[in-house]
């Protein structure tokens, strides 16, 4: 669905009370941790050192060890099928707790399904099913992940094979390869060929899903500081694009902080394919497959998708098995890789949060113990928002507008409102409100300023997502409107448009000086009218305001073209805007406007116009305490068939406290009438 109305950002500059001061306590730690294998000269696990035997710099600066493990893997011959060689063979029933993945190898199998086709995805499931029965060692605990369109979760680490191998034969064949063409189109370029679009775009956003679910992957696996090892079943992944290069950077990253390994595995194997292509590929059109040129861009295209996997196992400690069709020799390496380690952590003395790379060096402070230390020689650093580029803006807002656990570090408040456009069309404003006291200003010239980022969904039942909106918004303000901003509220407001049903919306917002974001989440209905009884009234949701601003008079640089977009908006009338109260606090001296639509009224009595009389009604415990003057209308909006109702009440005389505030409408043409409730609360000055 597309938006409808242009966003408009206006302040609110009503009185607000002060903030009580709150005591903040901050603290911020940087733990790195390091694995170190250390080996002798046969290449065997060197037990028995202490944290005195080790040596830890970063950057050239000595960093005091403050955590010291040692994970001593047991270098067991795989229990072979039907065959147990020994009593202790049968691996044991792991304790809850972190104590369950001590002197354990943690394996997880990680099947990309959105790029194997049909064909790769049995060799892939064969693979792990062998590995499972034949080779998996009592020291062994695997999980199970798969991607396509999300990422899941199928097992958690678990030492039984049963349930492994289970989880591996419920995986069906040529369902999940939703993606699995991704980037195999081969376009011929040469002078004669017949023109064939370009899919580069495309193979990012792809490529980009896939990477990203490798980093969501890396970080749920962060929780855990024991060696992790990821064996990743591909068929290779295309990279186009400097911005897929900073996913497989962030990606990397992850997985270093994380202590993750990737070994990719090619599930093709050894390939030899055909001038053109094979049989599963379209011919080549033109005269390239003569000259060489298509043989080579087949050449060219293979090795860059496997350069994704070999780029993804040497940045992070591990290995990529290519052109091998013993694939369970990948998992083998891996398994291999991880003897017994030792886990060193410190927390560094560089406190600056720059994203940049930090170099780090493991030694022995006794170098006759003659062993060989392997490990990883840095991270980067986490960064501040002040140091993010525009990617890293960008991929943060993806990031925080999905998580399962809100961003609740800029309060957000957020109202839904309806109207009806049209027999099963709704517009629907969005109204979300910033206090002014969280949103920091930076002087430009003779205006203070700042900017927002805002993006939202809009899903419906089953959780597809209907509508989306997404603004970048910058606010000037100057000379005592800048004062007042500590002291005043911001509304943003944006709409879709949508048919009657349940829906949920979620919008993220994110001030640009600080890189403080909030999120909000709401379930709203849009009823069906048309469904309605004859005699039933027609009453859009009722809208609830203290403040109209001029259209004119939007703060920050929304572009004024789509100013004429808001004489549609149900809000507007005569150039004025209603903006929501959103929170419905009042306070004494301020004046209530309560908006709403009564639809399809009856006519009068010269069948021209309707007769609709309405008044607002404030109730306390189930007392009527205050009511407005009662307004007839007597127009209506023939596109729409709808009667407008504004109704006004002074709030001067009304005392603090929660009230219920009652719209009720009467259609006296038809006679009929209709009300709706909503709370209020009017605050102390």
């Amino acid at each position: 669905m597309r938006t409808l109305m242009a966003s408009l950002l206006a302040a609110a500059l009503a009185a607000q009370p002060p903030q009580g001061g709150e005591a903040v306590f901050r603290t911020s730690t940087n733990l790195v941790l390091v694995t170190v294998f250390a080996r002798d000269k046969q290449g065997r696990p060197v037990a028995g050192l202490t944290k005195d035997d080790f040596t830890l710099i970063e950057n050239g600066k000595p960093q005091t060890i403050s955590v010291f493990d040692f994970q001593k893997l047991e270098r067991d011959e795989p229990a072979r099928q039907g065959l147990i060689a020994r009593e202790d063979a049968t691996p044991p029933v792991p304790p809850e707790g972190r104590e369950r993945f001590r002197d354990r190898r943690l394996l997880v199998l990680y099947f990309d399904w959105s790029s194997l086709p049909a064909a790769d995805q049995v060799r892939a499931k064969e693979a792990a099913a062998k590995f499972v029965r034949d080779q998996m060692t009592p020291a062994d605990l695997v999980s199970i992940v798969s991607f396509s369109s999300k990422l899941n979760v199928d097992q958690d680490f678990t030492a039984d094979k049963d349930l492994l191998l289970e989880w591996i034969e419920r995986f069906q064949t040529g369902v999940v390869s939703d993606l699995a063409a991704d980037g195999d189109t081969d376009p011929d370029t040469s002078a004669d060929a017949a023109f064939a679009a370009d899919d580069a775009e495309f193979n990012v956003f792809n490529t980009d899903r896939k990477l990203s679910a490798l980093e969501d992957t890396a970080r749920r696996l962060s929780a855990m500081p024991e060696k992790k090892a990821l064996i990743y079943f591909s068929s290779g992944v295309s990279r186009t694009g400097a911005q897929n290069e900073s996913q497989l950077r962030a990606t990397v990253n992850a997985a270093v902080r994380a202590n993750v390994s990737f070994y990719p595995i090619d599930v093709r194997g050894l390939t030899a394919e055909p001038p053109g292509g094979g049989a599963d590929t379209a011919g080549s059109g033109g005269t390239g497959i003569f000259s060489g040129q298509t043989q080579t861009r087949q050449r060219d295209r293979s090795m860059q998708q496997q350069d994704t996997l070999t780029s993804l196992a040497a940045d992070t400690g591990g290995k990529a098995l290519l052109e091998d069709n013993d694939l369970t020799a990948g998992i083998r390496q891996a398994q291999a890789d991880l003897q017994s380690y030792y886990v060193l952590g410190y927390y560094s003395t560089d406190e600056r949060r720059d994203g940049q790379f930090r170099r780090v060096e493991v030694k022995l402070t006794r170098p006759g113990l003659g062993a060989k230390l392997d490990y990883r020689n840095g991270y980067y650093s986490e960064k501040e928002f002040k140091t993010f580029n525009s990617y890293d803006k960008e991929k943060q807002l993806e990031d925080a507008l999905v998580l399962g656990d809100p961003v609740t570090d800029l309060r957000l408040a957020l109202e839904v409102n309806w109207f009806r456009f049209g027999k099963d069309r709704y517009f629907v404003p969005v109204a979300v409100k910033i206090p002014g006291s969280a949103i920091p200003l930076a002087k430009k010239g003779s205006a203070e300023t700042t900017q927002f980022d805002f993006i939202g969904q809009v899903r419906n039942a089953k959780g597809a997502v209907l509508a989306t909106v997404r603004d970048a918004i910058r606010i000037q303000l100057r000379d005592q409107n800048a004062g007042r901003l500590a002291s005043s509220n911001l509304v943003y407001d944006t709409g879709f448009t949508l048919p009657p049903g349940g829906y949920r919306i979620r919008m993220l917002v994110r001030e640009n000086q600080t890189g403080q974001m909030g999120t909000f989440e709401s379930a709203f209905t849009i009823p069906d009218l048309n469904a309605a009884a004859k005699d039933e009234p027609r009453l859009s949701s009722v809208v609830l305001s203290h403040q109209q601003v001029p259209i004119s008079d939007a703060v920050g640089t929304a572009d004024k073209k789509l100013a004429k977009k808001q004489k549609e908006h149900p809000l507007v009338h005569g150039g004025q805007k209603m903006l929501p109260s959103v929170t419905h606090v009042f306070r004494p001296g301020q004046k209530l406007s309560v908006y709403a639509e009564l639809y399809d009224p009856s006519k009068g009595p010269d069948a021209s116009s309707p007769a609709v009389s309405a008044v607002v009604g404030l109730y306390r415990d189930r007392k009527l305490v205050a009511q407005s003057q009662p307004v007839r209308v007597n127009s209506i909006e023939a596109s729409r068939g709808a009667a407008p109702i504004l109704v006004e009440m002074p709030l001067q005389n009304v005392t603090a406290g929660e009230y219920s505030a009652q719209l009720t409408v009467i259609d006296e043409a038809g006679g009929k009438f209709t009300a709706a409730r909503a709370p209020l609360v009017v605050v102390a000055p």
